[in-house]
């Protein structure tokens, strides 16, 4: 049962309203979440950080895995709050399903960023560290340490809203997490074209390709990758400029109250990031270079073994 339009039942106070009382346009979210998409999402989440966790012990890409697997677990963590509060979105798991959600889902695509920003580097030393203008190293330490501070400051800007008792308070953890955001399709928007400046001196300087790469470079799987990584990059890219727009026209603005807007440009987006990359991992699309690598450990133990000897 819903509410009827009667406003002889419906309380003064928004937040003694519940489904029976008030219309969902009254609610924190501004509608009430649709059961099934969610769902559907939560499930591929859940699968999806399974893969992430599975495949990074496997492979023992650490770094990738801590990033994928946190994304993973906020996501998961967000939609069982948006599921909850499907039921009743003024009382949702004891009236926090919005707060969980606005908290794990803003940050969580911040984590993915950082998972692909990391394998940026090993990209370049698969061609060639002299035709970078940055050493590899660098993508990771500029990338990553920007890609923490939009972490954080969403974060504070998430729970200062989620939290706020009054619509000032809102306001301002709403422009704190606006910030950051925008902050982070800042970064994002350098990477791309750092990534773009990188393949256009990788075409004009093929002649200093690193030859102990090679195999790896002309495996079909490192060739999936990039092609995984660059459909990443263009999702999680694309969700950013979405909740810059949602925010930057308030909590109850028109895309914010708006759910389509949100499982097409949030939800769908961020899973079909994590899927290309559960599909083309990179601890498995980068095999050949771990095994290019072992054995020239190999050898160099052999050579200083002989030289012992």
């Amino acid at each position: 049962m819903v509410w009827n339009g009667d406003e002889s039942i419906r309380p003064n106070n928004t937040g003694l309203c519940t489904i029976n009382t008030c219309p969902v346009s009254d609610s924190v979210y501004g509608y009430a979440p649709k059961l099934a998409p969610n769902v559907v999402l939560l499930v591929l989440f859940v699968l999806s950080t399974i893969g992430f966790i599975v495949v990074g012990i496997w492979k023992k890409t650490w770094g990738f895995f801590v990033a994928m697997s946190l994304g993973g677990l906020l996501e998961v963590i967000g939609y069982v709050g948006r599921v909850g509060g499907s039921s009743d979105p003024f009382d949702g798991l004891g009236g926090q399903s919005f707060m969980i959600q606005i908290c794990c889902l803003t940050v969580a695509p911040a984590c993915y960023a950082a998972g692909i920003y990391l394998c940026l580097a090993r990209i370049v030393i698969a061609f060639g560290e002299d035709i970078s203008r940055i050493k590899p190293r660098w993508y990771t330490y500029i990338f990553v340490t920007c890609d923490l501070v939009s972490l954080i400051t969403q974060s504070i800007g998430g729970a200062i809203a989620s939290t706020a008792d009054d619509d000032e308070g809102s306001k301002v953890g709403g422009d704190i997490t606006l910030g950051g955001l925008s902050f982070q399709v800042f970064t994002m928007t350098l990477f791309m074209v750092l990534c773009g400046e990188f393949a256009w001196r990788c075409w004009n300087r093929r002649h200093m390709f690193d030859e102990k790469q090679r195999g790896l470079r002309e495996s079909r799987r490192f060739k999936y990758f990039l092609y995984a990584m660059a459909a990443a990059t263009f999702f999680i890219y694309i969700r950013c400029v979405y909740r810059v727009a949602e925010l930057a026209k308030g909590w109850d603005g028109p895309l914010m109250t708006n759910e389509t807007y949100f499982i097409v440009l949030e939800g769908t987006m961020v899973i079909l990031a994590c899927l290309v990359l559960n599909f083309f991992h990179p601890g498995i699309c980068f095999e050949a270079s771990y095994a290019s690598r072992n054995n020239a450990s190999k050898e160099y133990n052999g050579s200083s073994d002989e030289v012992t000897q």
